[in-house]
């Protein structure tokens, strides 16, 4: 019985599935190859029970031998051990990875796969090939033992016909079963071999054959499999139609969306992937005829110089030859003529000479030189416009400042205070009297009090890198100032500048009042700034008394203006500090 079992459930397989034409139903996603007693994973996956049995154990806890739900088909009797307790073995599917248990009698406690085992005959049925005996190895197999699931030769079936444990067994063609298209087989009990398994134990809710019934579930309540087969398939079908296929629908659909998603998301990227390469070698195309036309400008710039320097070079060569021909002829007159060698052609060389004076160039170094390239600069974060529809920076900049359009702007440059500081702006213009775009010069600013040489003003000057800049100062004294504001050691236009500083604007350190009687309530003591006074004793103004002014004033000083300066009058600095503090405390 040990040998028909061990063969029913182990299946011999002489060939590997090819992954061209094998069904892969009936192949092992864990070794590659057909089916050999396939078990179900909790998750519903099915591998071979090698296979199983050689996964890595995720964890493992004890568990009671004595389970309160029925035991799994074929593992109820080996599940013992001599404690008591049984270890249950956590292990990860290889195909969804989720954490299934593994009973403690292993793999052979796992149901088994007999739509797998069908799966496989049906592939052995259909590969290319004669199929070999299962029992003896040799010939060709012709018929098929469905209870023992091998394959036999003919001498093998006559021998399993006259064997008495085998003789009742049904054998039927190979040829037979291909020509039907599909597998229909009894499913047999692991214990009684021989058996089919034709009731349900409801109790243990397992299918059993007629001993095992009346044995093991002698006392449950045991009934035909197709009476119980309506309310248990009803209830798979009920969670599948009402739950499952519709989530199935769902998730099916929302993959379909993410496939989509992917494939748009795909797309995009490649087209804005497009766009940059092609953004890329525009803006690439467009820097470089950029590059071509900063260099030619330069070129230009140069021509222009240098055609500027030659003639420049050219007219002082000739006001060179004159000035030096006149002067050795002036000389040679000078000290080897006689009197009247001399003044025969006084006329004429006074002439020359005074034209030569008054006309010549300029022999200042400055003047020789004015344009050595100094003020061309490149610009390169300067915005340059568009070329070829793309934003491009950098300039070539070939301004020279000049002196005699330079500017000043603010009231800063006229009008000051005491201890206030003051500000103005200078702005470098180029000769079209245009604003510098960039910073650098060699700007001095001196301001001197016109009366004390000794009494100077610090000023600071902030570069605004645009061509302006910033002059702030702070006055220590009143007076009049000489302000100096000088371009690479030259003068701009209307320098110096006069600088008027007053004196420190003095705040009012009393009250605004209409008269002294009222601001104080009627207190004698209370003075006023202006020269009012009261009879009866009192120091201070009053409403309609000798020297009132009329309208409301500062009691510190008297002025009738309430947004004025404090201008004490002498009478002020008569007064006692005591009435004086009482009036400004009013």
């Amino acid at each position: 019985m040990s040998e028909v079992k061990e063969n029913a459930e182990q299946p011999v397989v002489k060939s590997e599935p090819n992954e061209f034409s094998v069904n892969p139903r009936a192949v092992c996603k864990a070794c590659k190859r057909l089916y050999r007693d396939p078990k179900i994973l909790p998750c519903l996956h099915t591998f071979c029970s090698d296979c199983i049995s050689q996964l890595e154990p995720f964890s493992a806890s004890p568990r009671s031998r004595h389970r309160d739900g029925p035991e799994e088909e074929g593992g109820g009797e080996a599940a013992a051990e001599a404690d008591g307790h049984a270890v249950t073995v956590t292990v990860l599917c290889p195909e969804c990875d989720s954490e299934v248990d593994v009973p403690p009698s292993g793999p052979a406690g796992l149901s088994t796969d007999h739509l797998a085992l069908d799966e496989v005959f049906l592939e052995t049925l259909v590969t290319d090939g004669p199929l070999g005996c299962d029992l003896c190895g040799e010939g060709g197999a012709g018929s098929r033992c469905e209870v023992c699931c091998v394959n036999l030769c003919e001498f093998c079936c006559q021998a399993h016909r006259r064997q008495k444990r085998t003789a009742s067994h049904s054998i039927q063609s190979l040829e037979e079963l291909k020509a039907r298209g599909r597998l229909c087989r009894p499913v047999l009990c692991c214990l009684h071999p021989g058996q089919e398994l034709r009731l349900f134990c409801q109790l243990c809710d397992l299918p059993v054959c007629l001993e095992c019934a009346a044995t093991l579930h002698r006392d449950h309540r045991c009934c035909p499999a197709h009476d119980v087969i309506d309310r248990h398939g009803d209830r798979i079908r009920e969670l599948v139609a009402a739950h499952l296929r519709p989530r199935l629908e769902r998730l099916e659909e929302s993959l379909q969306k993410v496939d989509a998603s992917q494939e748009s998301l795909q797309a995009r990227v490649e087209a804005t992937a497009n766009e940059v390469r092609a953004f890329a070698r525009g803006y690439a195309s467009a820097v470089e005829a950029h590059c071509v036309s900063l260099l030619r400008h330069l070129e230009e710039l140069r021509v222009q110089r240098r055609n500027h320097l030659h003639l420049q070079r050219a007219q002082l060569q000739q006001a060179l030859l004159d000035v030096r021909g006149s002067v050795e002829f002036a000389e040679r007159l000078l000290s080897c003529g006689s009197h009247t060698e001399i003044l025969s052609v006084k006329g004429v060389t006074l002439r020359r000479l005074t034209s030569l004076a008054e006309s010549g160039y300029d022999p200042h170094p400055a003047a020789v030189a004015p344009d050595d390239g100094s003020s061309i600069c490149f610009m390169p974060r300067a915005p340059a416009g568009e070329v070829e529809g793309y934003p491009v920076i950098g300039v070539i900049n070939s301004k020279t400042v000049d002196v005699s359009r330079c500017t000043v702007e603010g009231e800063g440059l006229q009008r000051a205070r005491e201890g206030q500081r003051g500000r103005f702006t200078l702005m470098c213009r180029d000769s079209a009297g245009e604003q510098m775009s960039r910073g650098g010069e060699h700007v001095l600013v001196s301001i001197v009090h016109k009366e004390k040489k000794n009494c100077t003003v610090e000023a600071r000057v902030a570069d605004n890198n645009d061509g302006s800049y910033d002059v702030s100062y702070t006055p220590e004294e009143p007076g009049s100032y000489s302000v100096w504001v000088c371009v690479k050691a030259q003068h701009i236009k209307g320098s110096p500048f006069i600088l008027s500083v007053k004196r420190k604007l003095r705040r009012h350190s009393g009250t605004f009042h209409c008269c002294s009687f009222c601001s104080s309530g009627g207190a004698k003591e209370a003075r006023c700034g202006c020269p009012g006074t009261m009879p009866g004793g009192f120091k201070g103004c009053g409403h309609g008394h000798k020297g009132h002014p009329g309208k409301p004033h500062w009691s510190c000083c008297g002025s009738t203006v309430e947004q004025s300066e404090c201008l004490p009058r002498s009478v002020t600095a008569a007064l006692s500090p005591r009435g004086h503090l009482r009036t400004v405390e009013l």
